[in-house]
């Protein structure tokens, strides 16, 4: 790889965790707002985001903070960032282009657009990551894909990276790749396909906590990579 992958560790619920990623080159810490059991209010999400601020991370600068929704209204949206103001909105569910372009102009954040894998999908001549990523161009600032309902700690068909690697290349999108990634797996990953970015969360667990020695030696296998 000629370019070390951005490495986002989404679903932080605790101030010492962060604190702990201190020094650590990692670009993004993502915080769940949708419904699961990683999900955090707005009001603890901004006191997370003050920990985030004080880091030192990749290029010695903070983390970017990223919040995880899936087909919320604008209106709630914006009561969230007014109380936690994110850098990035990722969005899980049925969100339209509109939307997505309405979210950027409007609430002055980045947009990533997550899609799930399923399987193994194509349709003649065009493929089905073109399909379905063309309608996001200039809506979106990233697309992330991984495997259905997110969070699930399960990989998906990683032969289909390299058609969303391509398709969002054609849009100047980033690609993150989620989805059942662990220090076991990140270096295969990223020595076959090279996405522009991934994203951990079970892998970097111990009984549903994060772990910080399991965050650490995730992103040392990946600048090992």
């Amino acid at each position: 790889m000629t370019q070390s992958p951005r490495i986002k560790i989404c679903g932080l619920k605790d101030v010492p965790t962060i604190e702990a990623m201190n020094g650590l080159p990692i670009h993004e810490i993502g915080f769940v707002f949708a419904p699961s059991k990683r999900q955090v209010s707005k009001e603890t999400a901004s006191r997370l985001i003050q920990a985030v601020r004080a880091l030192q991370a990749a290029d010695g600068k903070s983390p970017r903070t990223v919040g995880v929704f899936v087909n919320i209204s604008l209106s709630e949206l914006k009561s969230v960032i007014d109380a936690a103001p994110l850098d990035v909105v990722q969005l899980h569910g049925d969100e339209t282009p509109e939307y997505c372009n309405e979210v950027r102009r409007g609430l002055g954040v980045q947009v990533w657009k997550v899609f799930s894998i399923k399987g193994a999908e194509t349709d003649g001549k065009t493929s089905a990551a073109e399909e379905r990523l063309a309608p996001y161009k200039n809506a979106v600032d990233a697309i992330l894909i991984d495997a259905p309902g997110g969070g699930t700690g399960q990989t998906f068909d990683w032969d289909m990276i390299n058609d969303y690697r391509q398709a969002s290349g054609k849009l100047g999108l980033t690609l993150y790749v989620a989805g059942g990634l662990h220090e076991g797996n990140v270096q295969e990953l990223l020595r076959a396909y090279s996405p522009g970015g991934i994203d951990v969360s079970s892998g970097v667990e111990t009984n549903g906590s994060k772990d910080i020695d399991k965050i650490r030696l995730f992103v040392r296998r990946v600048m090992e990579a």
